[in-house]
């Protein structure tokens, strides 16, 4: 091997030094310091000297599970998520495949279809709740006079404007897979005489899969990590039946000034994020031959 060939197989390590740095920085750091707080009696009294709080050990992690609705909110956070995703992920994909191939109009359609996800949040959770109260659109259209902010319709209120809001990210990620296939196969499926029924079902939605289940992945996360949404739509303290995971923790640390246990409802909250992560990128390391 030449000195040349030698000298161009070296890797560079220290051109990732700077996205160590940040990496460390955004993300080792705070998590670091969630962990330390989680484990010391933080309140509103011993915050201000929290490097010398009392350390609590495990209590504020058995506090949270037995003293808290931590349990019960992650049941509405998975339960919730899990319907959100089921219900975006064919709409997202029979949007981009309506939308993959050029007609008239075509970037007009993208971009109305774009438009709920761009919104910010707070608009879509502030005109959401003014389209659900009381004297709203909703019951003027339905003729009712149901409560959606509050009481049994909560949930589904709840899952109908974060389906609403982020069924646009499927329908990214899985426009960006379709175009990634090779237009080769469409024009050797035509020549031996397939219709599009059977180029969508032999063809498409085959070469579809990793892209859909990266894209129902990240909904799912993004899903169960909303705070936003539930805490401009219901406000605080929330129904219960819209008591997501990510609101309690804002309730026990800036309401109820518990850092300690806002802190461990964090960390469990990780863990319930970790899991579902650590499959997907299990079960795509199986696939890999």
């Amino acid at each position: 091997m030449s000195q040349a060939t030698g000298r161009r197989g070296r890797i560079p390590w220290w051109m990732l030094v700077p996205g160590g740095l940040l990496m460390i920085v955004v993300i080792v750091v705070p998590l670091l310091a969630a962990v330390q707080i989680s484990l010391l009696d933080l309140d509103q009294y011993t915050f201000r000297e929290w490097l010398s709080a009392p350390f609590a050990g495990l209590a504020n992690y058995t506090g949270a599970l037995r003293d808290s609705s931590l349990l019960h909110a992650v049941w509405v956070s998975l339960g919730y998520s899990v319907i959100v995703t089921v219900v975006t992920v064919p709409i997202g994909v029979a949007a981009a495949v309506a939308t993959h191939n050029a007609f008239r109009g075509r970037g007009l359609v993208r971009s109305v279809f774009l438009i709920p996800y761009v919104l910010p949040a707070f608009v879509v959770g502030t005109i959401w709740r003014i389209i659900l109260q009381p004297q709203g659109i909703a019951n003027q259209l339905l003729h009712g006079d149901g409560l959606w902010l509050n009481g049994p319709r909560s949930f589904w209120a709840l899952v109908l404007v974060q389906a609403w809001s982020s069924w646009p990210l499927i329908y990214l990620l899985a426009l960006a897979g379709l175009q990634s296939i090779d237009p080769l196969l469409h024009e050797a499926a035509a020549l031996d005489g397939a219709g599009w029924w059977a180029k969508l079902r032999r063809i498409v939605l085959p070469l579809l899969r990793g892209p859909v289940a990266l894209a129902a992945v990240i909904a799912f996360l993004h899903d169960l990590n909303a705070f936003t949404l539930p805490f401009v739509l219901f406000g605080v303290p929330a129904p219960r039946d819209v008591e997501v995971l990510p609101v309690l923790t804002y309730v026990e640390s800036f309401q109820n000034f518990r850092f300690g246990v806002s802190a461990a409802m964090a960390i469990f909250s990780l863990i319930l994020v970790l899991v579902p992560l650590v499959g997907y990128l299990r079960a795509v390391r199986l696939e890999k031959p």
